[in-house]
């Protein structure tokens, strides 16, 4: 006897909190879903009904009565097919879970508590919740499917136990955000567990942009023998089919619509629309501004922003001082003209003297510093935010993470806004995306990218005079940051020590501008901000 059943992927972009929206989202695909696709069961991902993650959210007892009401509204709603939704529960006793239901004829007939819960990077799901410990096995049409959420299927336990409960295919909620090499880790770990428990799995992930994370989608289903039968695509909303076979003892995975993905710096390019777009459209933004410099950070910042909301959205501001070459003014029309947003140039003279003269008895007698150059930045600052509170365009903050790790920055200056695109993107991979965007448009002016970078701050100013090249820069952060290598061990690499501690002592004393910067979009293994938590106040060295 052959049994077939259509398993739909529910790939949507849910808005932490919302949860009446995310009800709206979640009913609305179902019933697309079987009138469409003909669907069985679809699966949606992670935490669906409150969005991922919801953080302290889950500390309000009032969230549970919202979530119980989702699901009577969802069991009420979706009667034709099988759904299979995500969401957080407190019992009597206070206690919380991380949940996934199976809801089948209108009824939760059956629920699954999340087993590992992860505590590392961004995750921290211990401070939440409880673990649970037993399987989940429901049969639907002569198929037993087995559930499991998200880290779950990282480790071999709950897929063991699913199988040994009779499981013939794993459906596997995710909510897992974007890093340049997680789809691919995804992939292999699924093989790994494919290998183990000889079943298919359907991995279902979250997509859309939450606060400095960003989920890619890319759902997928892999079959027994471990090949990827069918793929969503990537940084977008999706319902995908997989149609499943039973014949007589077996299980097969038939093909279906294998979406093609984005590879390297397309890839993270996505990813930064995908950030920026949903960070300014679900905070209720009407669009951005940021300050053009002529340089190559504000010339990339401004292609993703006008990429991700349209020319309409965007406002660009150049703010040129005694210091500013006249290329730099040239560039940064040229790519505002190119581009098509509104632009203009308000020169700071005027203000600089302004606070030049009200700070001269108490600058009498010191020598022009570092103080000065600050200066030029925060009045840059206070226009672009000035700017922003009264037309309610949202400011975007410029930095990249090489500047970022090394405080190369102007606290209340360059570091002013909502919301920083680069601030995870060292300098290098910022010089990679450009170059990317141009070969689909050319868009950044040629020189804006060949030309040595600089703050124009002092006269013949360049960022080399204050930092090694940033081939090496990068990398040294790379060791240090990300693989968390030993001052040592980054001199056994082969990089100079001074340079290697110079570099370590600039990242250490800089916590405390990194504190009180702008969220920006997590692309690396390691980012600053929540995936590395340093103390601000700190006598510890290795240097």
């Amino acid at each position: 006897m052959t049994q077939n059943v259509t398993v739909v992927m529910g790939q949507i972009d849910p808005i932490v909190g919302d949860i009446r929206a995310n009800v709206e989202l979640i009913i609305e695909a179902a019933q697309r879903a079987k009138q469409t696709l003909q669907a069985d069961i679809i699966v949606f991902p992670e935490m669906t009904i409150t969005g991922y993650p919801p953080e302290d959210l889950l500390l309000r007892e009032g969230l549970y009565p919202q979530v119980n009401q989702a699901l009577s509204q969802i069991c009420e709603a979706v009667t034709d097919i099988v759904c299979v939704v995500g969401y957080p529960m407190m019992d009597e006793l206070g206690e919380r879970f991380n949940m996934a239901a199976w809801i089948e004829d209108g009824m939760i007939q059956a629920s699954y508590i999340k087993q590992n819960l992860p505590n590392y990077s961004v995750f921290d799901e211990q401070r939440y919740f409880t673990a649970g410990h037993q399987p989940c096995v429901v049969e639907f049409k002569g198929i037993k499917f087995g559930i499991l959420i998200c880290e779950d299927i990282w480790k071999i336990t709950p897929s063991t136990q699913a199988k040994e409960a009779g499981a013939e295919v794993i459906l596997n909620l995710n909510a897992s955000p974007f890093s340049e090499e997680k789809h691919q880790d995804r992939i292999a770990t699924l093989q790994r567990r494919v290998d183990e428990i000889k079943l298919p799995i359907v991995y279902v992930n979250q997509v859309g942009g939450q606060d400095d994370l960003v989920f890619d989608g890319g759902s997928f289903a892999i079959s027994a023998d471990g090949e990827v039968c069918v793929q969503a695509p990537e940084f977008k909303t999706d319902l995908t089919a997989v149609q499943l076979v039973k014949q007589a003892d077996s299980l097969i995975m038939l093909d279906g619509a294998k979406a093609p993905l984005y590879e390297g710096e397309a890839r993270i390019y996505q990813a930064l629309k995908m950030g920026v777009k949903d960070y300014v459209e679900k905070n209720g933004f009407p669009g951005v501004i940021l300050g053009l410099s002529g340089g190559i950070d504000s010339a990339l910042t401004l292609a993703i922003a006008v990429d991700a909301l349209g020319a309409d959205k965007v406002e660009a501001v150049m703010m040129p001082f005694r210091y500013t070459a006249e290329i730099s003014k040239e560039d940064a029309a040229k790519q505002a003209m190119t581009m098509g947003v509104q632009y203009q140039s308000i020169p700071i003279e005027s203000m600089y003297a302004a606070f030049e003269a009200a700070l001269a008895s108490s600058f009498e007698g010191t020598n022009t510093d570092l103080t000065e150059e600050n200066l030029q930045a925060r009045i840059r600052g206070t226009l672009l935010m000035a700017l922003s509170n009264k037309g309610g365009r949202m400011v975007l903050a410029t930095s990249n993470k090489s500047e970022v790790a090394v405080g190369y920055s102007t606290l209340y200056g360059d570091m002013v806004g909502g919301f920083s695109p680069l601030k995870d993107i060292p300098k290098t991979l910022v010089y990679r995306l450009a170059q990317y965007r141009n070969s689909i448009s050319e868009c950044i002016p040629e020189r804006v990218i060949t030309r040595p970078p600089s703050a124009e701050l002092r006269p013949d100013q360049v960022d080399q005079d204050s930092l090694p090249d940033y081939d090496v820069l990068d990398a040294i952060i790379k060791h240090y940051v990300k693989l968390d290598r030993t001052p040592q061990e980054i001199v056994e690499l082969g990089f100079d020590a001074e340079e290697v501690h110079k570099v370590i002592r600039l990242i250490d004393r800089s916590e405390y501008k990194r504190r009180q910067s702008a969220p920006g979009i997590k692309i690396t293994q390691r980012a600053f901000g929540r995936d590395r938590r340093y103390p601000i106040t700190s006598h510890y060295s290795e240097c």
